[in-house]
């Protein structure tokens, strides 16, 4: 089960640090926007739709990544005090009765939203230069598709989780600051212990 967490893990990385290049995109964007709107007294007419159809593409095709990290929105003020297995079986059910319900109901939706824009070529009403969406509306069943797979790939984790008692390990590449800090102290804490036993040890020696 590991290896197969570990494909489904590369592809969601390999999709969300690619599509996570359309920061910088957006961020060039918007400062060219700011410099001719407000120096040169000359905005643009695709600044705007740049804006949201990048970033829905980024929302959409990084949720896949994100939950491979682990790193969605949760409320674990009382979550992390659990025991691994019982925090494996709180997720287990949530993803039977939640996440897969809900998902799966995204991806069937979009996927006729997104046939119907494409069937007549949509574009922006909120565009002065008539932006073709239906692209964008495409990522809809597709993010859809491969929160499916990574959920899989959740749901295999908390299943080796409640045979071994223990969560199998996870890439980290990001981390929220309080979790960084945890670590950083609980790294802290083991030094402190190795270097007091390291003492304790030469004290016995010379006695």
């Amino acid at each position: 089960m590991l290896s197969v967490i570990g494909v489904i893990d590369r592809i969601s990385t390999a999709i969300g640090k690619a599509f996570g290049w359309y920061i910088l995109i957006l961020t060039f964007g918007t400062c060219y926007e700011v410099f001719v709107r407000y120096v040169l007294d000359d905005p643009t007419v695709w600044s705007y739709d740049l804006s949201y159809n990048m970033y829905g593409a980024l929302f959409f095709m990084a949720g896949a990544y994100t939950l491979s990290r682990n790193a969605h929105v949760r409320g674990d003020v009382v979550y992390r005090l659990w025991a691994p297995r019982i925090q494996a079986t709180v997720d287990l059910t949530l993803y039977i009765l939640f996440f897969y319900p809900g998902v799966l109901a995204l991806t069937f939706a979009g996927y006729f939203y997104a046939g119907d824009s494409w069937r007549y070529h949509e574009v922006s009403v909120f565009s002065p230069a008539d932006i073709p969406i239906f692209p964008l509306k495409t990522l809809i069943p597709v993010g859809g598709a491969m929160l499916l797979l990574q959920g899989f790939a959740e749901v295999l984790r908390c299943i080796i989780c409640l045979r071994t008692g223990a969560w199998p390990p996870r890439a980290q590449d990001v981390e929220e600051l309080e979790t960084a800090i945890l670590h950083e102290r609980q790294f802290s804490a083991h030094q402190d212990a190795e270097n007091g036993a390291d003492h304790s040890t030469n004290q016995e020696s010379r006695a």
